[in-house]
């Protein structure tokens, strides 16, 4: 069965992705400083690099959740609540295999509370993407000038 959804073009998720790091970065990094009793250079320089490791992974998963979508007849600006949850959850979930060793030797915490940190920070991001995707999809909605079809 062959479909022809519109999905978001490269360029466009490269937009969100650089939009919704800085916004998060903004308000992450001097939470964390404040947290840790640590300078903000040094909480800004983790978050940095915490930011451009979920850039590559954000925007692998975006495609291959958009692909998931397209080949369903869906386009992503159509997702369901329960969609838009699941696309949250997993890339957050992908996310934390990847963070947990950074935080432990960045901060010098353990394993436990470098497990405690990351949930904490991923349940702010959960509700963060949830409502930054859905506002970004009113902001920018796919239109055909800026998407491709998928087959």
């Amino acid at each position: 069965m062959s479909n022809n959804t519109t999905i978001r073009s490269g360029k466009d998720r490269l937009r969100y992705t650089l939009i919704f790091e800085g916004l998060l970065i903004l308000v992450t990094v001097p939470a964390g400083a404040l947290f840790y009793d640590k300078p903000l250079a040094s909480i800004g320089l983790l978050g940095v690099i915490l930011a451009v490791k979920a850039m590559v992974i954000n925007l692998i998963y975006n495609w291959v959740f958009d692909r998931f979508d397209a080949r369903r007849g869906r386009m992503s600006t159509e997702r369901s609540h329960l969609g838009r949850l699941a696309h949250a959850f997993g890339f957050e979930a992908t996310l934390l295999s990847t963070s947990l060793p950074l935080y432990t030797w960045w901060l010098g915490i353990g394993v436990f509370e470098a497990l405690a940190v990351d949930l904490v920070v991923t349940s702010f991001v959960v509700v963060y993407t949830y409502g930054f995707t859905l506002m970004y999809d009113r902001v920018f909605p796919l239109s055909k000038p800026d998407a491709r079809i998928c087959t």
